[in-house]
């Protein structure tokens, strides 16, 4: 029980620590996205937070497996260079006993990323779905941020404000910039202020208060300038859109009963993800082993190149489901009983190798 625990801390804590690292490059890469739509107006600031919370499940599902591997590799080859694993196998600590913990290990992220990958992150998708089908609904005006010059989604105006209230209702110093598309003419509005108000008929109107109107084509002087106190401009109500049902989004029960490709290699690809976890555990355990004056980190490299090679043949197999190439059948299992055999005699190579050399030592002595 000592060196389960002892097992445990080393191999979690490295896998903690490579994941937070790995997620924080995932997050911010998608978290940059989102911002620069926000940015242009075309989704609230507010919602950042919750659709990154809701995305969170779909960035570890792919990410803890790959942090398990790497932290078996940093965990057992750091105590194979200190030559504490040296000290366990002495102590009547076989390799085989160093296996089967570490797959209990595994286990448990396996069933972390089976949670994720088959009921969280599609749920998480629906609620991103659903919230952005809720901006949808709000108004171009409702978009606006104090301070910034906006462009509207037909491209044809520009505003500015220099305050706006927290409802949305009153803006002051507002400025707007709208071309004609008939009369290819520039028109300017500046008003001290704004408020939107509905007519008897649910119609909504941005009203501008105390203000100017200038009306010309860039580089000509044949331009009007007319001053008023109030002046109304019709808010166009964006339509409203349902929320759009992604196929990572739907629930693997749905994708269960579908009989269309993208959605079986879809279920498939669901499957997939916490298998990995016990076959790259078997792979780790393989390479971890580490010479002294090799150094920690010779081995990441050549186990790296064989992870993303397992990864990459998996995405492969799911398109050429999707494409009907690939048999169903077959699919995405090929890829992990190829990669599981591949472990496997990783695995027996240090038998072979004792057991040739015994032989050879053996025939020596029996020639002496």
């Amino acid at each position: 029980m000592i060196i389960f625990k002892y097992l445990a801390k080393q191999v979690l804590v490295s896998m903690l620590a490579v994941t937070f690292v790995l997620l924080m490059i995932f997050m911010s890469g998608r978290f940059i996205k989102y911002l620069a739509k926000a940015a242009s107006g075309g989704i609230s600031p507010d919602i950042l937070a919750s659709i990154m919370l809701y995305r969170l499940p779909g960035f570890l599902e792919l990410i803890l497996p790959l942090g398990f591997f790497i932290g078996i590799l940093l965990a057992y080859g750091r105590m194979y260079l200190e030559s504490e694993m040296t000290v366990l196998h002495a102590c009547g600590f076989s390799q085989k006993r160093l296996l089967s913990l570490t797959l209990v290990f595994s286990g448990f992220v396996a069933l972390i990323v089976a949670w994720m990958s088959l009921y969280l992150s599609p749920l998480g998708m629906q609620k991103v779905e659903y919230l952005l089908a809720q901006e949808s609904k709000k108004t171009e005006f409702e978009m606006l941020f104090p301070g910034r010059f906006q462009g509207f989604k037909s491209g044809s105006s520009v505003t500015y404000s220099e305050s706006i209230s927290d409802d949305k209702k009153t803006m002051l110093n507002v400025f707007i910039a709208e071309k004609s598309k008939k009369t290819d003419s520039l028109d300017l509005l500046y008003a001290e202020s704004g408020t939107q108000r509905l007519n008897e008929n649910g119609e909504r109107f941005l009203m501008l208060h105390h203000g100017r109107r200038y009306e010309g084509r860039p580089g000509e002087l044949n331009y009007q300038v007319i001053e008023f106190d109030s002046y109304g401009i019709k808010i166009e109500e964006r339509d409203a859109e349902e929320p759009k049902i992604k196929k990572e989004a739907m629930a693997t029960k749905a994708l269960w009963a579908s009989t269309d490709l993208s959605s079986r290699a879809l279920l498939q690809w669901r499957i997939s993800l916490p298998l990995i976890v016990p076959i790259v555990t078997l792979l780790a355990v393989s390479v971890s082993r580490v010479n002294p004056r090799q150094g920690r980190f010779v081995h990441l490299f050549p186990a790296m190149l064989v992870y993303v090679a397992y990864l990459g043949l998996l995405i492969v197999a799911r398109k050429n489901i999707e494409k009907g190439v690939l048999p169903e059948a077959v699919g995405l299992w090929s890829v992990h009983l190829t990669f599981f055999a591949l472990s496997l005699i990783l695995l027996g190579k240090d038998k072979l190798r004792v057991g040739v050399r015994k032989k050879a030592r053996d025939g020596r002595s029996a020639d002496a």
